[in-house]
Parts: C-alpha cells; sequence; structure tokens
C-alpha cells in the first residue's frame, strides 16, 4: 500500500533507540526525511541517520534536545527546518519509566518523569501547532501512550502510567483544537515491546508476559511503528484524536 509520505518530514523524539529507532526507520522506507531526537545518545542517533540514509536514501539529520525543555524543543524545531524548510509530521515517542513503588518515589523521580513524558509532549506538540498555524500548513501528530494508560501500574510505574494517561488526553484536547486547521492528532497505545530496555526482562520471564497478552506474545517494534505510518498517512484522513489499541488485546478498547 502506498501511504504517499514520500517526501515528507517527520520529527520524532527519542528517535534513537527501542521503538523510536524503529519509527524511524519505517517513516524512512515509506521516503519520509526524519529528524532522529536524542537527548543523550549522539552515537546511536548518528547510527540511525546513517542507516536511513543508505538503505532508504531519504535525508536524515541528528537533533539533540532535552524534551522538557522549552529552549531545547524550540532549538530542535529550528533545526530540523533550517535542514528540511519544513516539519510535517512529530512523533512524540520519548519517554522515561524508572521503577518504584509510590512509597518508596523521590518526588524527583516523579517530576522528572512527568516532565519527560507528559510536559514534553506538550512542548513539542505546541512548537508543532504555533509553526504549522503560523505556515497555514497541515500537519500530524502521534503521541506514544502505553496500555498503562489505561490498566495502570502494581510494579512501580504508577508515575509512567499517570504521565501516559494524561498523553491521552492531551491528545484528544488538542485534536479538538486544530481539526478545523487540517492537523490531526493521535495516538498508540502499546503493550510490550522486545527492546534492548525490556531485553534482559524478557529473557527470564518471557513466558509470564506472553501469558499476560491475549495474543500469545510480545509485540515486536515495527508492529507499532506500521499503526504510526499509517496514522501518518492520507490513508487516516478520518482519524483525530484517537488512541489505538497496539498491545496484542492487553486494552481491548
Amino acid at each position: 500500500m502506498d501511504l504517499n509520505l514520500k517526501g515528507k518530514v517527520a520529527l520524532v523524539t527519542g528517535g534513537s533507540r527501542g521503538l523510536g529507532k524503529t519509527i524511524c526507520l519505517k517513516l524512512a522506507s515509506e521516503g519520509v526525511n526524519v529528524a532522529v531526537n536524542y537527548c543523550r545518545s549522539a552515537d546511536e542517533a548518528a547510527e540511525v541517520v546513517g542507516e536511513m540514509k543508505s538503505t532508504c536514501g531519504v535525508d536524515a539529520i541528528a537533533v539533540q534536545g532535552d524534551v522538557s525543555s522549552e529552549a531545547d524543543v524550540i532549538a530542535m524545531f529550528d533545526r530540523a527546518e533550517d535542514e528540511f524548510s519544513q516539519v510535517d509530521i512529530l512523533v512524540n515517542n520519548a519517554g522515561i519509566c524508572p521503577v518504584s513503588l509510590i512509597k518508596d518515589m523521590p518526588a524527583e523521580t516523579w517530576t522528572r518523569t512527568i516532565a519527560t513524558n507528559l510536559t514534553g509532549t506538550f512542548l513539542t506538540s505546541r512548537e508543532m501547532i504555533r509553526r504549522l498555524l503560523a505556515a497555514d500548513r497541515p500537519g500530524r501528530i502521534v503521541n506514544v501512550a502505553s496500555q498503562a494508560a489505561f490498566n495502570g501500574s502494581a510494579t512501580g510505574k504508577a508515575h509512567y502510567s499517570a504521565s501516559k494517561a494524561g498523553i491521552v488526553m492531551l491528545t484528544v484536547s488538542l485534536a479538538y483544537e486544530v481539526a478545523a486547521n487540517n492537523i490531526r492528532v493521535n495516538a498508540v497505545a502499546p503493550g510490550m515491546m522486545h527492546t534492548e530496555m525490556t531485553a534482559e526482562t524478557l529473557r527470564v520471564n518471557a513466558e509470564k508476559y506472553n501469558k499476560k497478552i491475549p495474543l500469545g506474545r510480545v509485540a515486536e517494534t515495527e508492529e507499532i511503528a506500521e499503526v504510526i505510518n499509517f496514522l501518518v498517512s492520507d490513508r487516516a484522513s478520518y482519524i483525530t484524536g484517537a488512541t489505538v489499541d497496539v498491545s496484542g488485546g492487553m486494552l481491548m478498547r
């Protein structure tokens, strides 16, 4: 299926590893030029940029910035526009998930998680919207939420779950605000995925997690990235404000 994305420009936050890396590569496979945001992993971001250029023949750059910093977010967009002249697609993927039960959680851990996951999504979305409206251009935003936004957590991830629940409602509210401007805003809610971060957990407890998932297996990051490609394409022209369940049935909503 041709998604008619060739020549578009995307900014992907947290794009240097895990799901973010796969999102970048999947967009590039459709001919999208990509700005790969990273916070600390410059070498990994450079590798993703090199892979997109060599395998997909697109233009790509690495863009450093902390999404929880307003100044960094503005600089990220400035850098992307200097290179590509405009940004058509924003994928808010950057996120952290330090583990701590509420009774043991330092306030700084809560604050940092909300700042990165939720405030970061707000800051990048706001900057994207401001620039789209100023240029009177259409645009697409996809936010990476989680099944935990709806199911919560019993394993020390309450702050993460709360941030992702906030992303769901931010998606809905922003979609209402900009629908008349031909700007669509959606989210995806993944479940457990095979990434560098989950590799050791799944090596030890794969069967435990597989049993929790109705489809009986943990997702590959490509399966989530394919849905994101669809949502930013014209094939999803009548979808906005939605959170798409990509959890293997853990969510079923």
